[in-house]
Parts: C-alpha cells; sequence; structure tokens
C-alpha cells in the first residue's frame, strides 16, 4: 500500500494533469471553485476527531507517529481522537496540494503539542462525495 501511496504521489506531482488549484473535479452539488481540504484543515485545527471522520472512507489507511494500520471508519477516528487528545492542535497549513482524475492529495504543516507534524491526506471521490483514503501524520523531519 505505501509503494502504491509513494507511486500516486510521484504521478499527481509529475503528471501532465497537475493542479495546484483544486478547482478541477468538483462536486455535482457544491459550488464553483469548491475546496475539499478547507473542512478538512478546518477539522484538524480544531481537533474535531468526529467531524473529520465523517470525510473517512469506509476503511482507510491512518498512519500516526510511524504506526500503520489499515482500519475501520470508527477505529481510525479513535486513533485520531486520541492523537489529538495526546496533541492539542494549534494550527494547520496546507503547504502543498494536487489532483488528478478523482483522487487529490494535500499536505500539511500541524502545530500540536508544542510539536510539529507533517501530515499527508489523500482523498478519493466516490460517487457525488469526497472521502480520506489515507491519514498521516507523523512528526516533522524536515525544515519547510
Amino acid at each position: 500500500m505505501k509503494r502504491i501511496i509513494a507511486i500516486l504521489i510521484l504521478a499527481l506531482s509529475l503528471g501532465s494533469g497537475l493542479e495546484n488549484s483544486l478547482g478541477g473535479g468538483l462536486l455535482s452539488a457544491q459550488e464553483t471553485g469548491y475546496e475539499v481540504f478547507a473542512p478538512i484543515a478546518k477539522y484538524i485545527t480544531k481537533g474535531d476527531a468526529a467531524a473529520l471522520s465523517a470525510w473517512f472512507a469506509p476503511d482507510l489507511e491512518v498512519t500516526v507517529l510511524n504506526t500503520t494500520r489499515n482500519c475501520s471508519k470508527t477505529q481510525a477516528r479513535q486513533i485520531v481522537k486520541t492523537f489529538f487528545e495526546s496533541y492539542t492542535p494549534n494550527t494547520f497549513t496546507i503547504t502543498h496540494k494536487a489532483s488528478q482524475g478523482n483522487m487529490k492529495y494535500a499536505i500539511g504543516r500541524l502545530s500540536a503539542g508544542g510539536e510539529v507534524f507533517d501530515v499527508t491526506i489523500f482523498v478519493s471521490r466516490s460517487g457525488d462525495t469526497f472521502q480520506i483514503q489515507q491519514l498521516k501524520i507523523d512528526r516533522q523531519t524536515a525544515m519547510y
């Protein structure tokens, strides 16, 4: 799964359909220019695992502090809730985003509990909704 994700990142970054603005691939029920990561970023900033989990796919991959699990939406919500309880979020900023077809990803920086974390979010379109397929939260390893 990690290898597939790495290949997807590379393909999205190098692909001719690279979009740094996420205006493409809009949801039919939403306004033009819909930014799928805006509400997700808001819930991460608030440390609201319950609201964030509304965006989770039924099954997804969650990595928190170098521990990766393929889990259900309910299990993922508990993992993220536990993280937010240990590291209370202060700020979250998306530093990069791209999309191709029905897949989008964002990379961000989370300041929480006096530490800084790198966050990677992969979403895909399923019908008329976007769902988080992968969420990764690791301690920051490089300065931006």
